[in-house]
């Protein structure tokens, strides 16, 4: 058993790990920027460091800062959660160098997957179907790729070789608007990911993005635990995940786990990983990219599947086999995951920053909610702008459909606009409710319905009396005394005992 486990994230993903950890009984260590001083994971650990500003890349990016407060702190292993310092190799490589046991893959699986372009060539000498692209080129520079994009045809995307979530992405639909967009793509990798070399690859129209997750420990063990759609994206970002997909059958779930697991065992992958696909109209699939790091969607399967992922990941960092076998995975009901995010949907999705007011999650049967937002909080401009996933369950997708939509009218989130109402019209698209839909569906087919300003209607008498009695109710909050009882105990047990005295 780990002395100490450090989580070298934020968010909800923090919060998330640290409650892994306190189910297994071992104590945590937070660290945290100057932004994130109030946040929920700095609450809910046992111990909490300062890591430095608020930019990512002086805080959360500084890998030896981190490994320093571990030694200081005397933990013995690091989480790395998503994002941040997960898929990098030399964090990884330096936390064993420290004897800290990083709870992830090999410094080399990361190498070899964590690199958009080495994953290409890897994942084809194993004979794993790739999209058509620049595999097999190595780093290309901007003339390099603009001869060769025609080779590969329009429409393409410029991809990040280093990260994912959508940085340092660019869909491209002609030569001549290339070198601006190859440009800009690799800006925002150099500053997402301090790495801003892209690979090219072909635009797969009409496609399904369907990930794989996988789980593999250090006796050579590996499974998969199905699968999630994560089709509903806007700009190549996930906004809603489900599992399993309604597009896929059995026998090519079948076949795309098989081929998973043998993506993964071709770099000798230790941990939870995903293997991403995109798969045609035809059922075609191929490889897209490897994530070797716990993903954001990972809730879905853990609730078809009633596996703890994470505990899982800790579990396999100890050295221990998997607790499951491949004949041991059963998908049962139906799963789907909502990102709520900290934007207007009615102005273009920008982003809202500001102080949280009010947060009231919605609870009930078959809904799990991810997050590190609480009322009084700050969402800052510095972080990504997701403050939650929820995330529910049903005995089917149909049921699942309806508790999303009771489960999203129950959420109450004041201070910062939410995507929300985006997830809500969502839930009541015909397509949707169909599972008719691919990548571009958010885009191409679906649109947000006008706001309907008679229900927004400002009311600026009622709004001034409302904030006149909040005012109030604070101020007598603020003015109470609680003092000591007169009594050595509370008036109900005082109560008792008088009873009982004159019985």
């Amino acid at each position: 058993m780990f002395k100490k486990i450090l989580v070298a994230n934020r968010g909800e993903i923090a919060v998330r790990i640290l409650r892994a950890c306190r189910e297994l009984g071992i104590p945590t260590v937070a660290v945290f920027s100057e932004a994130d001083r109030n946040a929920l994971h700095v609450r809910y650990a046992d111990e909490a460091y300062l890591l430095g500003p608020a930019p990512s890349r002086d805080s959360y990016l500084r890998a030896d800062k981190i490994i320093e407060v571990a030694r200081k702190c005397g933990a013995d292993a690091i989480h790395p959660g998503y994002g941040f310092l997960a898929e990098r190799e030399a964090f990884a490589a330096a936390c064993i160098d420290a004897g800290i046991t990083f709870i992830g893959p090999k410094p080399s699986a990361i190498a070899a997957m964590g690199d958009k372009m080495t994953a290409r060539n890897t994942v084809t000498a194993a004979g794993v179907p790739v999209v058509p692209g620049t595999e097999g080129k190595g780093g290309m520079n901007d003339d390099d790729l603009l001869a060769f994009a025609p080779k590969i045809g329009f429409p393409l995307l410029i991809k990040a070789s280093a990260g994912g979530g959508g940085k340092g992405m660019r869909e491209v639909t002609s030569l001549e608007e290339m070198p601006a967009l190859l440009a800009s793509a690799r800006r925002e990798a150099e500053s997402a990911f301090g790495d801003g070399n892209v690979y090219l690859e072909k635009l797969v129209e009409g496609a399904r993005h369907i990930e794989i997750q996988i789980l593999a420990d250090q006796h050579g063990n590996a499974i998969y635990l199905g699968e999630r759609d994560c089709s509903i994206q806007r700009r190549h970002q996930k906004l809603i995940e489900e599992a399993p997909s309604p597009f896929m059958d059995e026998e090519l779930r079948s076949k795309m786990g098989a081929v998973a697991v043998k993506a993964a065992q071709a770099v000798e992958y230790v941990n939870a990983g995903t293997i991403e696909f995109l798969v045609d109209k035809e059922r075609n699939f191929y490889f897209l990219e490897m994530n070797t790091r716990l993903q954001v969607e990972h809730p879905v399967t853990e609730l078809v599947t009633g596996i703890d992922i994470v505990a899982e990941q800790i579990r396999i960092a100890r050295g221990r086999q998997l607790s499951y076998k491949q004949e041991d995975v059963r998908l049962r009901g139906h799963a789907i995951e909502c990102r709520v995010n900290a934007e207007d949907p009615y102005n273009g999705f920008m982003p809202s920053t500001g102080r949280v007011t009010l947060s009231i999650v919605p609870t009930g049967p078959g809904v799990r909610v991810d997050t590190s937002v609480y009322s009084g909080i700050e969402i800052s401009p510095f972080y990504d702008p997701m403050i939650a996933k929820l995330i529910v369950w049903g005995e089917t997708r149909g049921q699942a459909i309806l508790r999303m939509r009771r489960a999203l009218e129950e959420y109450r989130i004041v201070g910062v606009r939410t995507n929300i109402p985006f997830h809500q019209t969502m839930m009541d698209s015909h397509r949707f409710m169909g599972g008719q839909y691919d990548t571009r569906f958010v885009e191409e087919r679906f649109s947000m319905p006008e706001l309907d300003e008679e229900r927004v209607t400002h009311h600026p008498e009622i709004a001034a009396a409302f904030a006149t009695l909040v005012a109030h109710h604070e101020a007598q909050r603020s003015s109470e005394f609680v003092m000591r009882n007169e009594r050595d105990t509370s008036n109900w047990k005082w109560v008792g005992r008088w009873e009982r005295l004159h019985r």
